[in-house]
């Protein structure tokens, strides 16, 4: 996997969507890292019901599953 890495980035310099999810203020400096993401299939959480056709929602069905042991409230 290939990887940008850019230290003492002043946040000021940064695009708007990513200096609001920032607590600094504009003359902080923050190091910037960009990576590329993998692709679909290795990104799928539970891969073991990746392709299942029953299982259209896998996060759903694990949270389903393990509902009973965890009551709300």
């Amino acid at each position: 996997m290939n990887a940008i890495v850019i230290e003492h980035v002043a946040v000021d310099e940064l695009p708007d969507t990513w200096r609001a999810q920032l607590h600094a203020s504009g003359n902080a400096r923050v190091t910037v890292r960009i990576e590329e993401e993998p692709e679909e299939a290795e990104r799928a959480a539970f891969g073991m019901w990746r392709d299942r056709e029953d299982v259209a929602d896998p996060s759903g069905h694990v949270h389903q599953l393990r509902a009973s042991r965890f009551p709300r409230g």
